[in-house]
């Protein structure tokens, strides 16, 4: 597929991130569905940033049925929501301080709002709305301050991507991981899918039923699938 994924589960890849927080290991993290996929073989600049990363894991069925047709198994879906959900509740028990960066205003409040509420432990340092000027602001520099543990950047892809790259270089310390729209889940603006969808890998349709105005970005569907079984034609492998 052209991307190296991280063969972890989800608790797994977990555990590695707390473990490389509490080892003060800087560490940039990409969660890659097949859209991310197809931009990262189509346009080298998306390619250069997922190469910055520490670790990508499979964000979505269409990437772990993918690997499993390639014949390079994937032990499951990896997800920026899940991932995040989960190191907020080891956060709660760690008190792990955390930066938030992306969404609307009124979203990140929400999300920010919630934190307090379900993980009281979780220090939320310092967030900034996804609105500014790239060229001239002080987020970056406010972070490197404020030293947070994690810092989620929920910008969509490429933009959360790009801005971890380009600013990871200021840090010492801390996890960056790309979530997409996960702080509109947290915040309560969008509802997840029912975990019946979700067991049987039917989110992405549950999201689209949802938010009819996503079917634009679902036409990549289609040209990952070519891709994958091309893939398989010529005896390529998920990181080929």
């Amino acid at each position: 597929m052209g991307v190296p994924f991280l063969h972890i589960s989800q608790q797994g890849f977990v555990d590695l991130l707390v473990n490389r927080i509490e080892q003060q290991e800087k560490t940039f993290v990409v969660t890659a569905n097949p859209e991310v996929v197809m931009q990262a073989n189509e346009n080298p600049t998306v390619k250069g940033y997922l190469n910055q990363a520490t670790y990508i894991c499979a964000d979505g069925i269409g990437v772990v049925k993918a690997a499993q047709i390639l014949g390079d198994s994937l032990p499951e879906r990896v997800t920026g929501y899940d991932t995040m959900v989960k190191l907020l509740e080891v956060g709660q028990q760690k008190r792990f301080k955390i930066y938030l960066l992306g969404a609307q205003k009124e979203t990140i409040e929400k999300t920010i709002t919630n934190i307090h509420k379900n993980y009281p432990n979780v220090e939320v340092v310092g967030y900034h709305d996804g609105f500014f000027d790239w060229n001239n602001n002080h987020i970056a520099d406010d972070i490197a301050v404020l030293q947070p543990d994690l810092v989620f950047v929920a910008l969509g892809v490429p933009r959360q991507e790009k801005w971890i790259t380009e600013n990871l270089d200021k840090f010492s310390k801390g996890v960056f991981i790309g979530v997409g729209g996960s702080f509109d889940v947290i915040a309560g603006t969008v509802k997840r899918a029912p975990v019946i969808w979700q067991k049987l890998n039917l989110e992405w349709l549950y999201r689209l039923l949802r938010q009819p105005s996503r079917f634009i970005r679902m036409l990549v569907l289609p040209r990952f699938a070519l891709k994958v079984f091309s893939l398989k034609l010529r005896g390529q492998g998920t990181a080929k």
